[in-house]
C-alpha cells in the first residue's frame, strides 16, 4: 500500500512542470507554444535563453532528486526503479498541465544522480562530449540516458526487477523522442538522396 501511495506521490510531483510555471511567472507565453512545443530545458534555452534554461534544468533535477532520496529511504531497489519511471509518466503527461510535458531526461538524470553520483557524472560528460560531435541535444540526451541506465543496471545486477524498470524508464525515455527521431531520419534520408 505504501508502494502505490508513494507510486501516485511520485507521479503527481512529475507533474509539476517548472518550465511552464516559470514562463507563467517571467508573463511569457507556454512554452509548449514555440518551437518543438516540449516544455523542456532546450525549449527553454532556445525561448529564453541560458540563464532560464539553467534555473529550469535546476529545478527539474532537484525534484527528481528528492523523489529518489525518499524512494531509497523506503523501498529496495525494485521500488527505486518503478518510483523513477512514475515520476517520469507524470513529467511527460502532467496532470496540472493538460497532460502534455516534458520528455524526462533532466528529471531522470536528477534521479540517477542520488543513485549512481559517479556513473551520472561520466554521463555528463558523455552528454558533453557526443553534443560538440553532433550538435543534437536529443542524440546527445540517450547517450546520457545510456550511461546513466547502463551504470544503475551495474549497481543492481542482483535484482532482475529494479533492472527491468531502469530498462522501462530508459525505453520510455526513448519513445518520448520519437518525434525528433522521425525528424531526424527524415533530414537524413533527404540529404542523402540529394
Amino acid at each position: 500500500m505504501i508502494f502505490v501511495l508513494f507510486i501516485l506521490l511520485a507521479y503527481c510531483i512529475g507533474s509539476i512542470n517548472f518550465a511552464i510555471l516559470f514562463f507563467k511567472l517571467l508573463k511569457k507565453d507556454d512554452p509548449r507554444t514555440g518551437f518543438s512545443g516540449n516544455p523542456g530545458v532546450t525549449n527553454v534555452y532556445r525561448q529564453a535563453g541560458w540563464a532560464a534554461a539553467v534555473i529550469v534544468l535546476f529545478l527539474d533535477v532537484g525534484r527528481a532528486a528528492a523523489v529518489s532520496m525518499m524512494a531509497l529511504m523506503l523501498f529496495s531497489p525494485p521500488g527505486v526503479a518503478w518510483s523513477g519511471l512514475a515520476l517520469l509518466l507524470g513529467n511527460r503527461y502532467p496532470l496540472f498541465h493538460q497532460f502534455k510535458g516534458g520528455k524526462g531526461v533532466a528529471n531522470y538524470l536528477g534521479f540517477s544522480a542520488v543513485i549512481v553520483p559517479l556513473g551520472t557524472l561520466a554521463a555528463c560528460l558523455v552528454w558533453g562530449i557526443v553534443f560538440l560531435f553532433v550538435r543534437l541535444p536529443f542524440i546527445a540526451s540517450f547517450f546520457m540516458v545510456a550511461v546513466l541506465a547502463g551504470t544503475t543496471i551495474f549497481k543492481w545486477t542482483n535484482s532482475p526487477m529494479a533492472i527491468a524498470g531502469v530498462v522501462a524508464t530508459a525505453l520510455f525515455i526513448v519513445f518520448n523522442h520519437k518525434s525528433n527521431i522521425v525528424a531526424f531520419l527524415s533530414s537524413s534520408n533527404n540529404s542523402g538522396s540529394k
